[in-house]
């Protein structure tokens, strides 16, 4: 059996998971935005079941986080404010797998968040009439040692969604870094647009940490865009075009 890597409090990690045999695990709309809920209400000490929290029909998850005003702080409609387990500070939801990076700030504090997010399993089996294991196997965290990690796990989490356009981009290929560039802002299932001035899910994330490390929204931004414009065979356009 493979020894895990101690989780220390205060720590910065890079936690991944994919769905077995690599398989779809985010199928429709409502499979997204239950999990992106989940990413909000079981970062709570206190909760256990997202269900406890709310009374509205399943299929008007969206109301929860992508309103306007509910954006802003779900804890003014939904109750007191969260204890959080943990810093959520960046994620990226694919078709078959996710991306998080998460700050530990109590002891077990990620364990017991990712054990939460184990009950989207018991949602997808249910919404797909299927039984069985839905990952591949328990999620990896990645220690974040140093700055250089740090900025490239923020830019190779946000900039995921460019393999949905450009399927070689992981292999420094992109063919047009203008359209990928477009899709990342268009692209609803990231904390990418809550860290660009465009709010999507922004009570989902604490973004402090990383625009204070980037120097601020426009930074965050540019250190995706460059990284996109490295690997672009076209990589001359107008920034202005994104600004």
């Amino acid at each position: 059996m493979p020894i895990r890597t101690p989780i220390e409090t205060g720590e910065i990690y890079h936690v991944i998971n994919r769905g077995v045999d690599k398989r779809k695990i985010f199928m429709k709309t409502q499979d997204h935005l239950r999990f992106i809920l989940g990413l909000y209400f079981f970062n709570d000490a206190n909760t256990q079941n997202i269900w406890e929290n709310l009374q509205y029909k399943k299929e008007d998850i969206h109301a929860i986080l992508a309103t306007p005003d509910l954006a802003k702080d779900p804890a003014k409609e939904f109750g007191d404010e969260r204890e959080r387990l943990v810093d959520l500070l960046a994620f990226t939801i694919m078709p078959n797998h996710y991306h998080l990076i998460i700050r530990e700030i109590r002891a077990r504090g990620l364990s017991q968040f990712m054990q939460k997010m184990g009950g989207y399993t018991l949602y997808f089996n249910k919404q797909n009439n299927r039984v069985g294991p839905l990952f591949q196997g328990r999620y990896k965290a990645v220690h974040i040692k140093n700055e250089d990690q740090l900025r490239t796990a923020f830019v190779y989490v946000h900039t995921n969604p460019v393999e949905l356009k450009e399927p070689s981009w992981k292999e420094w290929k992109v063919k047009d870094g203008l359209a990928a560039l477009t899709h990342l802002e268009k692209y609803r299932w990231s904390s990418y647009r809550d860290y660009i001035g465009m709010p999507t899910f922004p009570a989902v994330t604490q973004r402090t940490f990383f625009t204070d490390f980037f120097g601020g929204e426009k930074e965050c931004k540019q250190a995706v865009e460059d990284w996109i414009l490295f690997k672009a065979e076209n990589a001359t356009f107008d920034r202005k075009q994104f600004e």
